[in-house]
């Protein structure tokens, strides 16, 4: 466990306050029975870890991907009331933030909550926020449009006029890059075990909290892929990126395979071998290509072997009067089950083509912008350990081993808990996470 206690700083509080607080009608105090909206709730982050169990709040049912769960953020010494929930809504998933009390009596403080929609389920993820703010009054006393509801990503202006129309609240728009990096540096400094390191060989080393990471790359990895340079808490440039990213892997595995879900293809490539479609260093040299420092089992070509392979089985197909790879056979034909292209092969070869060349970008950004430390974030990694060992190997190769990749246990909700921590008091935070605003 990383040290959760730091006697150089004294102030253990967060805030969190809509953009209509003002300081001269309120004294920041806590309010422990009754929500004044817009109000200020000091969030305690004192002795914050991150639960081993799963959630205890009421759950919707995981009905074909349209719901995911993650692991909760235990707050053990804030008994406050937060009345506000937070929502990152991307192209393809919502990510939601809330707040939420410990159920037993026994138990002090409350969590803080993660939760996965895909904003094709738009509807429902607005049906769960509904759901909170009849518990937040049935559990406070308080009017269900005390609740409040933070929104950023692009949706956060796509849907906009639906969520104030269903779910009859405030809802407050923040700007997405602004959130992301509040979010990442909540992380970074706050929770004890959030950042690690990941190699196949070294397996998980987490990093201690850092209240002075800066400067640092992050590389946010959502549909696209955005590149961040963070010079301080509030200093920020998009300095590059990509549009081959978690869209693109989605997109061409649904033309490609059989499976309906992210998840569902990160198993299919999870058992697959990118060999058979891949075009190795060892399919052209026979070995290793030592003189450049490339082993036989390196990529070459992705895909570089379908061509190929194809040609064959259409060659086969005349020839033995039957079809092959994965099409259908004709009347009295036979496929040949060694000439398909699996579907799990396929996925493994796109997983790695895909983070391959996001890991080599990262790099050359952080060489071009002299940053040594390069966080990954985005739904794209889902703590998926080949996709982590992928991007940490090819930081690694490219640098000589001189820096390293780091991932977060909540990558995919850097914008929406930057969005439900926005705008934060002078010294937020137990180690001073962030400058004074």
């Amino acid at each position: 466990m990383g040290d959760v206690t730091d006697p150089q700083h004294l102030d253990r509080w967060a805030s969190v306050a809509p953009e209509s607080y003002n300081e001269k009608e309120h004294d920041n105090t806590i309010i422990d029975k009754k929500i004044q909206r817009p109000g200020t709730v000091k969030i305690n982050v004192t002795g914050a870890f991150i639960t081993d169990e799963g959630s205890t709040t009421p759950q919707p049912r995981d009905e074909d991907g349209a719901f995911h769960e993650t692991k909760d953020i235990r707050l053990p010494h804030h008994t406050s009331i937060v009345s506000h929930v937070a929502v990152d809504i991307g192209g393809s998933l919502v990510k939601l933030v809330y707040f939420s009390q410990e159920p037993a009596s026994q138990e002090t403080g409350g969590r803080l909550n993660f939760l996965k929609f895909e904003t094709t389920r738009i509807e429902q993820c607005l049906q769960y926020i509904n759901q909170l703010k009849t518990r937040h009054q049935i559990l406070n006393g308080t009017k269900s449009s005390d609740l409040c509801v933070i929104a950023t990503g692009g949706g956060a202006y796509k849907y906009y006029d639906r969520m104030k129309e269903v779910l009859e609240v405030e809802v407050l728009r923040e700007d997405e890059m602004e959130c992301l990096i509040l979010g990442l540096n909540f992380f970074i400094a706050e929770i004890p075990e959030e950042t690690f390191t990941y190699s196949d060989a070294e397996d998980i080393n987490f990093a201690r909290p850092n209240s002075n990471p800066y400067p640092y790359l992050l590389v946010n990895i959502g549909s696209g892929v955005s590149m961040v340079k963070v010079s301080g808490p509030r200093h920020f440039e998009r300095i590059g990126g990509t549009s081959l990213g978690g869209g693109t892997f989605w997109g061409l595995l649904s033309l490609l395979t059989g499976a309906r879900s992210f998840d569902a293809m990160l198993e299919l490539a999870d058992k697959g071998d990118n060999a058979s479609v891949d075009m190795l260093v060892g399919d052209i040299y026979g070995a290793d290509y030592g003189k450049i420092g490339l082993k036989s089992t390196a990529i070459a070509s992705s895909f570089g072997k379908v061509f190929k392979m194809k040609r064959q089985a259409e060659a086969d197909a005349e020839d033995d009067g039957g079809l092959s790879n994965g099409d259908p056979a004709e009347a009295g034909g036979e496929i040949k089950a060694s000439k398909r292209f699996a579907p799990e092969d396929i996925s493994r070869s796109l997983l790695y083509a895909i983070s391959n060349n996001i890991g080599q970008i990262a790099y050359l950004q952080s060489e071009k912008h002299d940053l040594q430390h390069i966080y990954f974030g985005g739904s794209f990694i889902r703590g998926h350990r080949q996709t982590m060992n992928t991007l940490s190997y090819a930081i690694k190769f490219w640098s000589k081993g001189q820096k390293q990749a780091f991932f977060m246990r909540h990558e995919g909700y850097l914008g929406s808990t930057g969005a439900f921590l926005k705008q934060q008091p002078r010294n937020w935070g137990r180690r001073n996470s962030f400058e004074n605003v």
